[in-house]
């Protein structure tokens, strides 16, 4: 746990690969709120843990960026907060259940027990925690269709849940490359100095355009792969990545081609895709199951 500002947090779990994601904290006076929590029974208690040693009490508040089970499994470990969220993230929530458990049965991911926002938010909504106000954007489709960042106006901080991830590839098949280059200019518009990602370390705003540079690519790369008529996996096999190469779970290449692609071919953000069936694909090109060492 890291203050990045006057009584704000970012907990960071390194090395942000598959399932180890950020979450936050913001403490003013006796109030505080939770942003995220983990994907693991164990993990998560052990955010509490961490929780409690920097805020005065149990968070009143806990706010999910978005459905996915790494940021939102551990939300039973805090009954005491109201869980907050896009409304389209208790949909999904609720309709994928525990699915991505099935993704890693290795993994002990503990007696996890669902627990949705219970107050849900269209386009946004303003926290008041203590003398702090965080302002709750909808931005999106993106990395999914109910992505939603925590903005400090006064501190300058954004947590972005997995709009922006650092050091890591950006995973974007079940919302949208464009929807993605525009949350990205959404988010540089509020002009933040600190930047916490879904992912890897606490950043700057220049992590938007690192960002924004493998976004364009893979744009580029889905209309090149058209042209020539190659399957997503075949164009992957055949692209070099370049400095993207270095960043974690590169594999993430092939789904987001797949999204790519559809987005040329006119298919709506955030239509549906078969995750599983792209899972799979990415496995094969992958070469074996990605690790996750939630």
């Amino acid at each position: 746990m890291t203050e990045v500002a006057d009584g704000v947090f970012a907990h960071v779990q390194p090395d942000g690969g598959w399932c180890l994601n950020n979450a936050g904290l913001v403490v003013s006076g006796d109030r505080a709120a939770l942003v995220d929590t983990a994907a693991t029974e164990a993990r998560a208690r052990t955010l509490r843990e961490v929780v409690l040693r920097v805020a005065p009490a149990a968070p009143q508040v806990l706010v999910n960026t978005h459905f996915h089970g790494d940021h939102t499994f551990g939300n039973f470990v805090f009954p005491e907060s109201l869980v907050v969220g896009h409304e389209r993230t208790r949909t999904e929530m609720t309709e994928t259940g525990l699915h991505m458990t099935g993704l890693w049965p290795d993994v002990e991911w503990g007696d996890l027990r669902l627990v949705p926002p219970a107050l849900t938010f269209r386009d946004r909504l303003t926290l008041h925690i203590g003398e702090k106000t965080a302002e709750l954007l909808h931005l999106g489709p993106a990395h999914t269709s109910n992505d939603t960042v925590l903005w400090l106006p006064a501190e300058r901080v954004l947590f972005t849940g997995d709009l922006v991830m650092n050091g890591v590839t950006p995973f974007c098949p079940m919302g949208s490359v464009a929807g993605s280059l525009e949350a990205l200019d959404t988010m540089r518009a509020l002009a933040p100095e600190v930047v916490v990602p879904g992912h890897g370390p606490v950043a700057g705003p220049g992590v938007f355009d690192e960002t924004e540079g493998y976004l364009r690519l893979l744009q580029d790369l889905a209309e090149q792969g058209l042209a020539e008529s190659l399957d997503p996996v075949e164009l992957a096999r055949r692209t070099d990545l370049g400095e993207y190469a270095r960043w974690l779970d590169a594999e993430r290449l092939v789904p987001n081609l797949f999204r790519a692609y559809a987005e040329k071919q006119g298919e709506p953000r955030g239509s549906h895709v078969d995750m599983s069936e792209l899972f799979a694909r990415m496995i094969d090109y992958h070469g074996g199951l990605p690790t996750c060492h939630a």
